[in-house]
Formats: structure tokens, sequence, C-alpha cells
């Protein structure tokens, strides 16, 4: 149930009303993002409501049962600051948003809030982008609890992993070029492999402080590759720190014993029965069961 103020509520069963609907979105960066379908700014609460016509919410869809509401929002790219790297990037995925109705002649009437939830993956064509938005009830949606796994459920070096990532960590510069997601750096000597699964961040370049997982290192061609391309251009003399990556085992060669000595913040379950095969009964054209269970 939506709360809303006695007056704005009055103001809302009038034959003409004057209301305008607010859109602010939170980025994990805590930047702000706010936009009015009015056609003039408005400042409601210490935030600015910039006036955007470029973008186009769809009606706000909210059912009884436990389906995720559905509200998509499409825009142009610049027009309301929502640059094509920073989508590209994810710098809008899983971020937060809350959809507000006020009257814009009298804004001492509160608002009501008409949607809280966070934004889906971003897509972008050419010239503008469109998002879902996804409602509190889409978290019902979500696995809660962990699975068994032969592998780490953890993350390499959170609170459950506990490795000091300093450690594993590296400086340099690239030497040569392949392309944004391929490049060398001549000076490395780590062994085969070792920064698979690692994180690379550019201090320097067009990229700065963009992050992007590494796929695979070769160490006799010197090669980084990337799980994906960088949005910018790399360049020669671009600086980054990269750390090395874990294979999620309990005895492989970059895994939790042997790279990092860390058995005991080990989170899965080695010792799982890979496979399970059985031969099901197979059933004669008669009715009767032929073969045994393995």
């Amino acid at each position: 149930m939506k709360t809303i103020g006695a007056s704005l509520a009055t103001h809302l069963a009038s034959e003409v009303t004057t209301v305008a609907i607010l859109w602010k979105v939170t980025r994990a960066d805590a930047i702000v993002k706010a936009f009015t379908n009015h056609h003039d700014d408005i400042v409601y609460s210490g935030v600015t409501y910039g006036s955007a016509q470029g973008f186009f919410p769809t009606a706000i869809d909210t059912q009884s049962g436990a389906n995720v509401d559905n509200l998509d929002v499409r825009g142009y790219l610049d027009a309301l600051g929502v640059t094509h790297d920073d989508i590209l990037n994810g710098k809008y995925d899983g971020c937060a948003v809350e959809i507000l109705l006020v009257n814009y002649a009298d804004l001492s009437m509160g608002a009501v809030t008409l949607r809280k939830g966070t934004l889906g993956e971003a897509r972008f064509g050419r010239q503008g982008f469109e998002t879902e938005v996804r409602g509190l009830i889409y978290r019902l949606q979500r696995e809660l609890c962990e699975v068994y796994t032969p592998g780490c459920r953890a993350d390499l070096g959170d609170a459950r992993c506990q490795v000091n990532l300093a450690t594993y960590t590296v400086t340099g510069s690239i030497t040569t070029v392949v392309s944004s997601r391929v490049f060398h750096d001549s000076t490395r000597t780590e062994a085969v492999d070792y920064f698979n699964g690692g994180l690379l961040t550019w201090t320097s370049g067009s990229n700065t402080g963009l992050s992007m997982e590494v796929k695979r290192w070769t160490l006799t061609t010197k090669e980084i590759q990337l799980v994906l391309p960088m949005s910018s251009a790399v360049q020669v003399g671009d600086a980054y720190s990269m750390y090395g990556g874990c294979d999620k085992t309990l005895l492989g060669t970059n895994g939790c014993k042997v790279k990092f000595n860390n058995v005991v913040n080990f989170r899965g379950e080695p010792n799982v029965p890979q496979k399970a095969v059985a031969s099901l009964p197979a059933l004669s054209q008669g009715g009767g069961a032929k073969g045994n269970i393995k």
C-alpha cells in the first residue's frame, strides 16, 4: 500500500491536476542522476530533477502475484548525461532507483512513491539506451542460499577468503598492443597462468580507474588477455596494477593450498562426487524390466 498525504490525495482526486514524475538514480559510486517529465526543472528535497525530454518510461505494471513488476525506461545517450562508456562499463547496472509523483504547482504537498528498486542490465544502440526497473519483489526470485560445489564459492580476497591481495598484486605498463583486449608487458616474469582469473585495473591512460578480469596470462609471449575489451583504446605506456587469480580448486597449481596457503578458508567441498552414473532398467515391449541398476 502506498502512503500519500491528505492534501496530495485531495489534489489527485480533483478534476484537474498538476502532477509530474520524478526519477532519481543513485549509482554505486554515489553519483546521482535525477530527471523529471515536467517542462521545467524541479527541486524537491534538496535534489534538482532536470527537465528531460529524452527519456520514455513505460507504464508501471504491478501484479498481485510474485511476478516481477514490469517497467522499462528508454532514453537518448548524452541528452540525460548518460554516456556510452558509462553503460558499457556497467556503472548503471544494479543501481538504486526511486520514482516519485509530486504536484509541481505545490511541492509542499509531499510526494507519493510510485516505485523503489534497482536498474537491470542496461542495453544501448547508436543513440539510445534501454533498461528495466526491478521492483523489491525481484529479490524474492534470487537465490539466497548456497549449494555445495567442489570449487570454492568465495571471491578471492573477500571477507570469507581473507587472502591479502596486496601480496599478489604487481604493477607495470604496456609495451605492445594487439587490441583493447590483448596486449603485452615484456617485463613480466610470473609463472604461466599466474594471472588467470585475476583482475587488472588501469592506473593511467584513457581507461584509468576501470577494471577487467584477466582471461589468460601467457609467459612465453608475455601476453595478457582480458575477458572483454576495454571501452577505450589501450596505448603503449598505459600503466596498470594486476593481481594473480585463483582457479577455485583446493589442490590446483593456482589454487587455495599451493598458491595461497589458505586451506582453512576454502569454501568448497572438494570430495563431492563429480559424476554419478546409473543405468535405469529398460522396459521390454511386454512391460518387464531388463538389466540391473549399477
